[in-house]
């Protein structure tokens, strides 16, 4: 496995990853009237918290930020300093909308990579991100992914068990979701203009045949959905 350490003199500056985190959301089953990015952890909005984990010692050197937050909040989150460029976009009304003018507020460096991540997810792991960026040189796009440690059962449409699936083929998606900047516009804009809705960002490489590598990461890089959730993780 990568380290940061290795990676001393292979990180020149125009292909410093940028990271793109797709915020725009409402965060409804939070419940509450403050979308959950902009809810207080221990002081601050929790998306800021998110890009903060990014910046920590030890993960990749970002090449700039690219946040899509609802139009009630463009205006709090451009006064965030984060030491390295940050451009704020409304959001739209979906996620793959707010992530597709995100992408497209990016300075033009098809081949930079370009991370997304989900705005609630965060404790990203340093190590499995060292390792999806190199995968990287190798593969069209590079997501996280924990491996499933249920026993999965596939079903019929009464409930009735078909079958039991080898757990060890089944992942559960996580972020960031990785890939150069020039193939991320490519797919975003192929699936704009056949209206397909991915329910993650790979799923649209995918959709062109595009080559995916997933790179196993822990359980601690969880979403924080539900109240749930947020109760599991918020420090008290």
């Amino acid at each position: 496995m990568s380290n940061p350490s290795s990676h001393a003199n292979a990180d020149p500056g125009p292909l410093r990853p940028y990271l793109v985190i797709p915020a725009g959301g409402r965060g409804l089953r939070m419940g509450g009237g403050l979308p959950k990015q902009f809810r207080d952890w221990d002081g601050r909005p929790l998306l800021q918290v998110t890009v903060e984990a990014f910046l920590a010692p030890g993960m990749p050197h970002l090449a700039g930020i690219a946040l899509a937050v609802p139009e009630s909040h463009v205006a709090e989150a451009r006064a965030w300093s984060f030491g390295v460029p940050c451009t704020i976009v409304p959001g739209g009304d979906t996620r793959q909308e707010s992530v597709w003018l995100a992408l497209r507020a990016l300075p033009d460096q098809p081949l930079a990579p370009v991370m997304i991540h989900d705005a609630v997810r965060p404790f990203p792991p340093a190590a499995p991100l060292w390792e999806a960026l190199e995968a990287l040189n190798r593969f069209d796009g590079v997501l996280l992914g924990e491996p499933s440690t249920d026993t999965l059962k596939r079903v019929d449409s009464l409930g009735r068990v078909l079958r039991t699936e080898p757990r060890e083929e089944f992942f559960r998606a996580q972020t960031p979701q990785i890939a150069r900047l020039g193939t991320w516009l490519q797919a975003f804009r192929a699936a704009e203009e056949a209206g397909f809705a991915g329910t993650d960002d790979v799923a649209l490489l995918e959709r062109l045949g595009l080559a995916v590598k997933l790179i196993p990461s822990p359980s601690s890089n969880f979403k924080l959905t539900t109240p749930e959730d947020w109760e599991r993780a918020h420090p008290h």
